[in-house]
């Protein structure tokens, strides 16, 4: 069977993919894993298209895409599949026009389907103190988790951003860590005193009980002297969620979404805290003034005099 999906169409479509999946590689950074997502969709939509008698992308009607989305809601699919499906379609039809491939853009006029966003889960202050506490300071192994756990916090990194990090990429006098996020896009985030310390007293007096002969500059190590993981250290965040009776569910993310509720709760600007996650879209980062609104409705409800029905 073959294995790239662009061999299962013809080359009328397949040829203007493969140059928009090179763009997506060379000018947008993306990883491997996300453009072969965009590639499956294209394909799918090209299959579609095929099989209703279209011959290229240059023929391509709106109308034709309205129906291929239709076709995705009478299979069941989730309301957030079809709407990176048709988000795949637009950003290829906008490369279309940039290429003159085509002059206008056949998904202009379209409306994505309707999402309920889900607000993130996020730990409160006596929660996130619970979970920091955790870590017994008497074991490397403990001294290493309360790092992690600290920087993860302060700094909102993603989880295999953190995992990620080298000796190099962290300036503990200066206070920030260099990263490299989605699209291998550079950016910096500051982090606190109490997470300095903790990653200072790891590095000199747990990490080098680490160190096996094969261990590079890899800031976080596992047991075996490799970077450790990130199905590691979600097993370690339950498990230290756990110890600190902590009852909401662990997720990836949590502590990501809960330095930026706490940020955003402090009064930190909300571009701040865009630049801090590595958001490319403010839209995404707003995400986090719904959960802030939710819990001040919760408040009201609660302690208001006028809120309850008498």
């Amino acid at each position: 069977m073959p294995t790239d999906p662009l061999e299962n169409i013809p080359s009328t479509f397949a040829e203007p993919v493969e140059s928009f999946l090179a763009w997506l590689e060379l000018e947008r950074g993306l990883s491997n894993n996300t453009i072969q997502a965009y590639a499956r969709d294209l394909v799918q939509c090209a299959e579609y298209l095929k099989m209703k008698g279209v011959p290229d992308w240059q023929a391509v009607k709106e109308s034709f895409v309205s129906e291929w989305m239709a076709s995705l809601s009478r299979a069941n699919l989730a309301r957030t599949t079809q709407a990176r499906k048709l988000s795949a379609l637009r950003m290829f039809a906008r490369h279309l026009v940039r290429e003159n491939i085509r002059k206008d853009d056949f998904t202009e006029l379209l409306g994505a389907p309707k999402l309920s966003r889900k607000l993130p889960d996020v730990l409160n202050r006596e929660e996130i103190e619970r979970l920091l506490n955790a870590p017994s300071l008497t074991t490397p192994h403990g001294i290493r988790d309360r790092a992690i756990l600290e920087l993860f916090y302060s700094s909102g990194l993603r989880v295999s951003e953190l995992c990620g990090i080298l000796l190099q990429n962290i300036n503990l006098e200066e206070g920030y860590v260099r990263v490299f996020g989605k699209g291998s896009k550079e950016r910096i985030a500051p982090i606190g005193s109490a997470a300095v310390k903790a990653v200072s007293d790891y590095v000199t007096a747990a990490r080098p009980h680490f160190v096996k002969a094969n261990t590079g500059s890899e800031l976080f190590l596992s047991q075996q002297g490799r970077a450790i993981s990130r199905k590691m250290i979600w097993v370690m965040i339950k498990s230290y969620a756990t110890k600190a009776g902590i009852k909401k569910p662990i997720k990836p993310h949590l502590l990501r979404h809960s330095f930026a509720t706490h940020l955003l709760e402090g009064g930190a600007d909300l571009r701040a805290i865009q630049e801090m996650l590595g958001h490319s879209d403010i839209s995404t980062t707003q995400i986090y003034t719904s959960v802030q609104a939710d819990r001040l409705a919760d408040e009201h409800a609660l302690y208001h005099p006028r809120s309850k029905e008498s």
